[in-house]
Formats: C-alpha cells, structure tokens, sequence
C-alpha cells in the first residue's frame, strides 16, 4: 500500500472513531505526541497507550462498513487456497484468501473499500463473486510471514546449482560465481526468509561435509538448510562483497554492513566473517530499522517494577545501570528508557557501539576506535554538549566508569550498561574497576539486571501435567496452573512466539548504601535488598509463568546460575 492510501485510510479511521466517541480530542493528541516521538502510526500509538485497542478498532470499522471482520489469530488456512493469490499481490493490496464456495471466493482485507484491489483479484482469480471481511494490519502480517513460506524457493535455487561447476578458491571465479543471478537470488531468499521468521542473526557454518545455516529466533538457534559443501565458497563470497568486504582474504576475521530493503522493512545488516579449519564462518546480525522499540508498558516489567523503574528514570541526575549477559535485551530497554524520556526540552545524547537503532530528538553517537572515538574519550566530549540525558553503550573501564559518575554527580542523569550476573554483581564489579565505594554510593540510583525468555505462542496454549518431579514441585510451590504451546503453524510447533523479560531492580537505599561503602559482598548486599522488597530474577520470572506468559522450562534456562548460586 502506498504512503496516500495509507495515510487516507488512517485519517478515515480516526475520523470514525472521533465520531463513534471510541476516542477524544485529548487522546487524539497524546497520540499523535507518542507517533511523533516514536515514528509509530497513530493507530499503534493509540493501542499502545491503552485508549482503544486494534481489535475494538476492528469492529467498530466493520459496523461502519456493514461487513462482517474475523480475527486471524486461531483462523486454520488451507494451504492450497492460499496459492490462489501470490504473495506479491497478497502484500501490495494487504490482502489473503479465506475460503472458497463454488464460484465465490472470501478474502481478508485490511482495507474493503480498495476497488483496484478487488477488481485485480477478480480478474487474476477469475472469479466473479468476491467477497471481502474486515481483518486487522497485524493479522495480515502475521499470515504473510507465516503461510507465504519461501523454503520451496530455497530448494528450487539450491538444484538449478546442483550440477553447476564451482570455483573453490581463485577470488576472479569466486567474484564471478558469487555475482551470478542464481547465487544473487539464494542469498536473497535466505536473508529475506530469516527476516520473515523474525531472526535476530543469521549463521552460515561451513562442516566437513556441507554448508549449514542456522537462524537464531527468540533467542534459540535452529536449522533453516543444510546446503552441498561446494556452495560455501560462493555464498560466502556473495556475503562479502554485499558487505563490501574483500573476498581474496579468507585467512583474517572481517567486519561489514549490508543495507537492505526487504518489501516495507528496511533492514541493517552487521556482517562478520571468521576462519574455521573448514572455512569462514559468517554470522549476520539482523537489525529492523523499521521496527518499533517497545515502550516500558510492552517490556514485560510487572505493575510494581514498572512503577519503580519509572521513578528511577524521572530522576534529574544519577546514573542507572542495566546488567545481563550478551543478548539479554539490555539495549532494547535503554531505547525504551530514553524514548519515554525525549521531548523537545531534554538534550539526549548517546555514545553506543554500534547504534541499532535510530530515533528523532536523540543524538546518537557510534565508537569509532580509528577515529580515537572511544566509550571515554566520546563521553568526555558529550558533557561538552550541554547535555540532560547520557547513554553510554557499555561500562569497560576504570577510565569510562569514573567520567560516568562524575557525570551523574555534576547534574546528569547517565544510562548505561554492564556484563554481571545479577544486580548487587554490578555494584562489586565497579569497585573491582577501581572507582572508590563512596563514589558509587553517591552517585548510583539503581541497577536493573535482566533476561529474556520466550514467550508462550498465543495461538495454541494449552493446560498439561508436567512428568518431571522437579517442576512439579516447583509448581505446587508456586501455585503454578501448567500451561504451554502444544505447537501451531504461527509458532512453527515451537510452542513459543516472540519474548518478554524477567527483572531484578535494586534501588539504592541507605542500608545498601552502607554495606557498599563497608565494601561487603555482592551476596550480603543481595540478602539486604532482598529483604527490603526485590524480587530476584528466578522470583520474577515465577510471576510470569502464573501469570501464563512464559514455563518454568524457559525461567530455569536463563536464571539456571542464580539457582546454583543459592
């Protein structure tokens, strides 16, 4: 759909709702505040403020129209009719077939009243009854990605190079092969095909006897094609030079980027390369720019820790820390912090390596180690900015952990992160860096630690009786109601769609205070902390599997350490 139609239907929504007093004037606003500041639609931004929900919105558009809508999420497609119409015809009129009686053919349409859309779909279709239901943009989507599969494609390419002969090593075949419309198209539905699958990062392994990849989703890796061992060298070879990296040199690690417009995404794509006894090991890194970062409300935060964490942030110095291992989302909820934060009189400023995503009204600033821009020397020069706000990707050295407290203790409020297990590790770990105890005392706010965990799919949850003794009992320990995901074509029989964090927030108090500058350790300060209201990350994450978000399975993976720990 192009941006006129888009925003000619958005206006006609909102229009309507105006009209049916779904939403006000004043809600209106709030919206458009938050679309502005986050670069959502008014239509997500009025669902993620809690004033009227996409599937009230649904109905309510329905009525209007006197059309009947349907919610896709349960909705059981037959795989057949869904060839009926192509998916670049599904995606450019946001349209997918339903079911077919005789000579009539029922399709979900986010928007009914696209006259070129029906009359196009009649004439390849050749049907002359076609009859359209209301159905929501983020059902749509989520049919697209999950019955428009483009595996048979990979297995097409794959054969029609079966018996093609390949250069091994020599760069000028290697460029040549790897520039050829069939490799080209392979590495294109690869990367296009993990991004569908919503992949954070792509793995191409050369083995012994093939070429592997894998795709890391929600956290976990899985095979996505075990490709003959002869297409390493051109696929690998295509890889670089869509990073720009130099193909002749195989025996060095190699960093890049690839940008890439997939449909209606646009995708930043870190790319590194690694020699292996059986060649390089790529591993690509997917980044949405199209995406929205979620806000505090979608991160997963329980009421109480959203309340406290929301306190900490609206400090006008200080800094707060996030902690957690690599992958843990850390990132993801400093962009959530500073997106709630922004407005026209607050000077952001960010030092990240890299940056991930981009945001208006927030200076982002990338290391760059070449150009003598460091975590502490980029830093330095940020307080030169006249700056409210400071992110600084990640806390290495003694160096950059004393010009972030000095930060915090001159008047700014400072973000950043660090790698420990759990939040009073952090504190332990400053002192280790060599930043004296009252320093950190004075200046700290609070410390976040935090992991992710997946999801149950929505789609096909289902109550069970677990066989393992031990989650039984944790169970009868809890008042746990089991609950998983028996498996469904949305999850993938995964039994698990998309992820949400488990939080320990310690709030610096006095008593904590106290144990810091008498330099006890992580565990006394732990025991204090726990004992004046935390909840420990294995505490939180048995809040979210009672409240059915997430199993035990999942909690025990990620907070296996702490359990070990005592």
């Amino acid at each position: 759909m192009d941006k006129k139609a888009h925003f000619r239907r958005e206006r006609e929504v909102i229009d309507l709702l105006l009209k049916e007093k779904a939403i006000d004037q004043a809600m209106l606003q709030k919206a458009r505040e938050e679309s502005q500041r986050t670069g959502m639609d008014i239509q997500a931004a009025l669902d993620k403020l809690g004033f009227v929900k996409e599937e009230e919105v649904i109905k309510i558009q329905a009525k209007a129209l006197g059309i009947p809508s349907l919610d896709l999420g349960n909705f059981m497609f037959n795989k057949e009719l869904i060839s009926v119409i192509s998916r670049e015809v599904a995606r450019q009129y946001q349209v997918v077939p339903l079911f077919r009686v005789g000579q009539s053919l029922t399709i979900g349409m986010v928007d009914p009243q696209d006259i070129v859309a029906l009359d196009h779909i009649r004439r390849i279709c050749k049907i002359d009854m076609i009859e359209p239901i209301l159905v929501s943009e983020r059902g749509w989507k989520r049919i697209l990605d999950s019955h428009y599969e483009m595996a048979g494609s990979i297995q097409e390419v794959i054969r029609s190079l079966k018996d093609e002969k390949l250069p091994e090593a020599e760069a000028k075949g290697l460029s040549q092969m790897a520039e050829g419309t069939q490799i080209i198209k392979l590495v294109n539905l690869l990367i296009s095909q993990a991004a569908r699958d919503r992949a954070s990062d792509i793995h191409m392994e050369p083995d012994e006897n093939c070429f592997r990849i894998r795709v890391r989703v929600d956290g976990i890796l899985s095979e996505m094609a075990t490709l003959p061992r002869k297409l390493q060298s051109v696929i690998v070879s295509r890889t670089k030079i869509m990073a720009g990296l130099d193909i002749a040199e195989s025996r060095k690690p190699q960093d890049g980027r690839i940008r890439m417009d997939l449909e209606d995404r646009k995708l930043d794509i870190r790319i590194s390369t690694f020699p292996t006894v059986h060649g390089e090991n790529v591993v690509m890194r997917l980044l949405d720019k199209t995406s929205i970062v979620l806000g505090l409300k979608e991160m997963g935060f329980a009421d109480t820790d959203l309340v406290t964490f929301d306190k900490l942030i609206q400090n006008p110095h200080g800094i707060i820390f996030i902690t957690g291992p690599t992958g843990s989302g850390k990132t993801t909820t400093l962009y959530a912090a500073l997106t709630a934060l922004s407005s026209i009189e607050k000077n952001i400023v960010t030092i990240e390596d890299p940056v991930e995503y981009e945001f208006p009204l927030i200076r982002q600033t990338q290391v760059n180690i070449k150009a003598g821009i460091t975590f502490s020397s980029g830093l330095r020069s940020i307080l030169r900015q006249d700056p409210d706000i400071i992110m600084v990707g990640e806390i290495r050295d003694k160096e950059t952990s004393e010009v972030a407290v000095q930060a915090a203790l001159t008047g700014h409020l400072v973000f950043s992160t660090l790698h420990t297990n759990d939040a009073p590790s952090a504190l332990t770990r400053l002192i280790d860096m060599g930043v004296e105890p009252f320093l950190i005392s004075s200046s700290t706010l609070g410390i976040v630690a935090q992991r992710l965990v997946r999801r149950i799919c929505g789609n096909c949850k289902e109550s069970y009786e677990p066989i393992m003794p031990s989650i039984k009992k944790l169970g009868e320990q809890f008042g746990i109601e089991f609950v998983r995901g028996a498996g469904c074509a949305s999850c993938k029989d995964s039994g698990y769609s998309g992820r949400t964090g488990l939080y320990e927030i310690l709030v610096m108090s006095e008593e904590v205070r106290k144990l810091l500058d008498a330099r006890r350790s992580a565990d006394e300060i732990k025991k204090a902390a726990l004992a004046s209201g935390m909840r420990s990350l294995f505490q939180d994450g048995m809040l979210k599997v009672k409240l059915g978000a997430t199993t035990i399975e999942e909690v025990l993976r990620v907070t296996r350490l702490e359990q070990e720990n005592g």
